[in-house]
């Protein structure tokens, strides 16, 4: 067999050398070659997924969603953020690495913040990267960076505000979120925190339909709602500001949760998602304190993927 496909081979690649032609025949002639694994290895560093998962959810939603975004605004909140990443690791002598991070940091401040004016969202950028160095407790930043730019800017900034109607309620739009939402938290091995802030904040949202007696399209309507699977997948589950041990992880879900839907539906103020997470990320510290866990590091993530 292997004589027949060299012979077949040969006269359409006459420059091949012995070798590779060999080479070529053995796989040919090998018998087990159908039955073996193509193994892709994928990046081990979630960050990378997240990054590609908000490039795309971005050009999407100013394109066929009208985010009402500026692009101008868009490249300044990079520009600023990275700059301001790259201005605090010179002033404090640390390594120069974290630029990842600065991205997602300046991706979620572009797909949340809105703005009548170009210089908003720059600040905000800067701002949210910085609370990464100047507000941290035991080596963890306590506030989640993007949620603190957008929340300082909606607290302090005039001209500023979130839409929660700029995602639409597409069915498909959303399974999109929770597939590569979950996979991203589940490379991160931050995966529960997700899915229990989910499951929560729903459960919640039924009882409110039962007891108003309100039709139950509503809940498909929050399962739809790209906003809500954002925050779910890519906010609440960011492993440097939540607690490090498992249990108390699923506890600060629930507060969360019970929290934004307090400030939504008994408050009736809006963006309570996003408040609820700015005002319960400073108990996370001392969470952490009271019951202890694995402290969570990007490096390690990667190396236990590599191993």
């Amino acid at each position: 067999m292997g004589s027949a496909l060299e012979s077949r081979v040969r006269p359409y690649f006459p420059a091949l050398r012995a070798p590779v032609v060999a080479a070529a025949t053995k796989v040919g002639s090998d018998p087990t070659f159908p039955r073996r694994r193509l193994v892709v290895r994928l990046p081990p560093d979630a960050r990378l997924y997240q990054i590609a998962f908000q490039a795309i959810l971005l050009t999407v939603g100013v394109l066929v969603r009208d985010f009402a975004l500026d692009p101008r605004q868009m490249a300044l909140a990079f520009a600023a953020g990275l700059v301001t990443q790259r201005l605090w690791l010179r002033a404090l002598e640390l390594e120069h690495k974290g630029s990842l991070s600065a991205l997602i940091t300046c991706f979620g401040v572009s797909l949340l913040l809105r703005a009548d004016t170009l210089w908003i969202h720059p600040l905000a950028a800067a701002l949210a990267v910085s609370s990464k160095f100047v507000l941290r407790v035991n080596g963890k930043h306590v506030f989640n960076p993007a949620n603190f730019g957008v929340v300082v800017a909606l607290l302090l900034l005039p001209g500023t505000w979130v839409s929660p109607g700029q995602w639409g309620s597409d069915v498909a739009l959303a399974g999109w979120f929770v597939a590569l939402g979950g996979l991203v938290t589940q490379r991160a091995r931050r995966w529960d925190i997700s899915w229990v802030f989910l499951a929560a904040w729903l459960v919640l949202f039924a009882t409110r339909i039962l007891w108003l007696g309100q039709p139950w399209g509503i809940l498909a309507h929050q399962l739809g709602n790209g906003g809500l699977l954002l925050f779910a997948f890519f906010m609440i589950s960011d492993p440097m500001t939540i607690p490090d041990r498992r249990a108390a992880r699923v506890g600060y879900a629930l507060v969360v949760a019970a929290l934004a839907f307090a400030w939504q539906f008994a408050l009736f103020r809006t963006n309570g998602l996003l408040w609820a997470l700015f005002l319960a990320a400073p108990l996370v510290p001392l969470i952490d304190r009271a019951w202890p866990g694995e402290k969570f590091a990007w490096l390690n993530c990667v190396r236990r993927r590599a191993d």
